[in-house]
């Protein structure tokens, strides 16, 4: 199907927003998922069910200054 991460078009196979990660190569615990404009709770990642035309904006912390 087709979503829009991080404001890129992409073709997935992913059911759920933990298939994506998986699929994606996230690693790390400190991540936070925003479905639709909407934080989804990290323990809904594995119920919450994507759809053609979802975007997905994935944020991990950075450092720098």
């Amino acid at each position: 199907m087709l979503v829009i991460v991080n404001g890129e078009h992409r073709e997935i196979a992913a059911a759920n927003l933990i298939g994506l990660l998986g699929e994606m190569e996230y690693e790390g615990k400190h991540l936070a998922i925003a479905l639709n404009y909407r934080v989804v709770p990290r323990a809904r990642w594995g119920e919450t069910a994507l759809n053609s035309g979802d975007q997905i904006e994935i944020i991990t912390p950075r450092q720098g200054g």
